[in-house]
């Protein structure tokens, strides 16, 4: 139902906003946000590339936005809000259903990934000039990092999904 695959299509209709839509929402993004984390503060440091921090972005949208600021906040938006909610909100219930339709059946794959390439443009390049901060932070090292982590997100979001799928359907 949430998840594209060759054998198990997903439906063009919505889901409907049940208990298990939120589970489901809830621990694919619970797994998603950790992989993000992992990758951009544990892996691409540890490789000598740039230490993400979502959770200084977020703090800078709220100050930009005259709310509370504190650090508390920043991890509150980046993984509750964002992380659990919002990104899976965005490929349940808008873009899977649109790319059901305009593509069609395919392997879950390729929408995720490109989904996380959707969510790195939304963050980098549109919440960044939101919160004051240069147009995709001038493009430096933290960008490509951003760009891995969140196409990993959406990988894994989707891969959580059809595993939990999977073992529903047996």
């Amino acid at each position: 139902m949430l998840a594209l695959t060759s054998n198990r299509p997903l439906t063009a209709a919505l889901p409907k906003m049940t208990f298990d839509t939120l589970g489901l929402m809830f621990i694919s993004g619970f797994f998603a946000t950790i992989a993000f984390d992992f990758w951009g503060q544990v892996v691409s440091p540890g490789l000598g590339f740039a230490n993400l921090s979502p959770h200084g972005l977020a703090q800078s949208l709220l100050g930009s936005l005259g709310l509370p600021s504190n650090a508390f906040a920043g991890y509150f938006v980046h993984f509750y809000l964002v992380g659990l909610i919002g990104y899976p909100v965005g490929w349940m219930y808008i873009f899977a259903p649109i790319w059901q339709r305009v593509i069609g059946n395919t392997h879950w794959l390729l929408p995720s990934a490109i989904y996380g390439f959707g969510l790195w443009v939304f963050a980098i390049g549109g919440i960044t000039s939101v919160a004051g901060l240069p147009f995709f932070l001038n493009f430096t090292g933290i960008v490509w990092v951003a760009l891995v982590g969140h196409v990993l997100y959406g990988i894994v979001m989707v891969a959580v999904l059809d595993v939990i799928e999977r073992q529903k359907s047996r």
